[in-house]
């Protein structure tokens, strides 16, 4: 009868840890802070007109304390044409509080938020990597930030898949 072969943790190889693909978390770059949205439909005469005097007045006794150190996306949500000034006072009340403020809603939020870390990020360790972008996560990463990923790694990586290394997509590899 043959001997059995004992195997332990450490004689089994681990051919992912062994396969020189490095994992990118988006959420790395994922800048922490609260989220607030400023919805500038409750300020519009009869939900459709903004009338200059009393929107500055809404903008005079808000409570712009409330934003202080946050990441802030202003936006209206009746369909109703608003000046650009009226976006740009907003702005100006907004800066003394808030970290970061942008035109739009929460996602476009996260998208500038998200691009201006890639933007900031120093990729060189990448130069012909595999790469891996990890998919699953727990915070709000935008589309976007996976195509920006893929733009600002391309000249530098090998290759570079999505998912998780037991199940990736490929998305790129060098010629």
């Amino acid at each position: 009868m043959e001997k059995e072969e004992e195997y332990t943790l450490e004689s089994i190889p681990n051919k992912i840890a062994n396969s020189g693909l490095i994992t990118i978390d988006l959420e790395d770059y994922y800048i922490n802070g609260e989220r607030m949205q400023l919805d500038i439909a409750p300020w519009l005469f009869e939900g459709i007109i903004l009338k200059e005097k009393d929107f500055r007045q809404h903008v005079k006794d808000h409570n712009w304390s409330q934003y202080q150190d946050a990441y802030v996306s202003v936006h209206c949500s009746e369909d109703a044409i608003i000046p650009q000034w009226a976006y740009m006072l907003l702005s100006s009340a907004l800066a003394p509080h808030a970290n970061r403020v942008i035109y739009g809603n929460a996602e476009v939020l996260e998208t500038v938020l998200m691009e201006e870390a890639l933007q900031k990020a120093d990729l060189s360790e990448y130069h012909d990597k595999r790469i891996i972008l990890k998919g699953c996560g727990h915070l709000p990463i935008p589309p976007q930030a996976y195509m920006k990923m893929v733009s600002l790694l391309q000249p530098l990586a090998k290759s570079i898949m999505f998912g998780e290394a037991c199940s990736t997509v490929p998305i790129y590899k060098k010629k």
